[in-house]
């Protein structure tokens, strides 16, 4: 899963016109994590959610859905949509982190799990983070005068301590983070 995120950052870096191992550099001694999710039926599934909406706050997500069971919705123009589980298939997202470190050309996504009435579903995502003190900042190569630098510099272990001790992920976290790290 680590090798397979390495290529994935390669291939953004690569669609962004940089040097695909300024990413890797970040992911080399990175924080890897593997979460299985169970979504128990619910008898009432329009009064709760499996997950609330939330931007991971990690560079990107690797996952996999049950294949015979729907639950994961990203919001995209203004409304949520369903992201239909395909056999044998692997959902990437896109994180707050990575989303500071493109300066926005990647965008972080909104997403949540729903739960059903008649079935169980089943989940596992492979979160990967930068190195905890390497420090996260965009490129030059995406800094202009059109497009100035959006994010302070940070590190992972910095946007950690913020999220287990301020502040719980959701739709806002970079940015009130970032406010909060300007602040002290």
């Amino acid at each position: 899963m680590k090798e397979l995120s390495m290529r994935i950052v390669e291939m953004l870096g690569r669609s962004l016109k940089v040097d695909p191992s300024y990413y890797r550099e970040y992911f080399v001694e990175g924080v890897l994590m593997l979460k299985c999710n169970f979504y128990p039926r619910c008898a009432e599934p329009e009064f709760t959610l499996g997950t609330g909406p939330h931007r991971d706050t990690n560079s990107h997500t690797i996952l996999y859905q049950d294949d015979q069971v729907q639950g994961l919705q990203v919001f995209v123009d203004n409304q949520w949509k369903l992201v239909r589980p395909i056999s044998h298939a692997l959902v990437v997202a896109i994180g707050d982190t990575f989303q500071a470190l493109t300066n926005k050309m990647y965008k972080s996504c909104l997403h949540r799990a729903v739960v059903n009435n008649e079935q169980e579903r089943l989940s596992l995502a492979f979160f990967i983070s930068p190195a905890e003190g390497k420090p996260i900042k965009a490129p030059e190569d995406l800094i202009s005068i059109d497009k100035p630098r959006l994010y302070p510099e940070f590190t992972w272990s910095n946007l950690l301590y913020y999220i287990q001790n301020h502040y719980r992920a959701d739709d806002a976290t970079l940015q009130n983070f970032c406010k909060w790290l300007q602040s002290t």
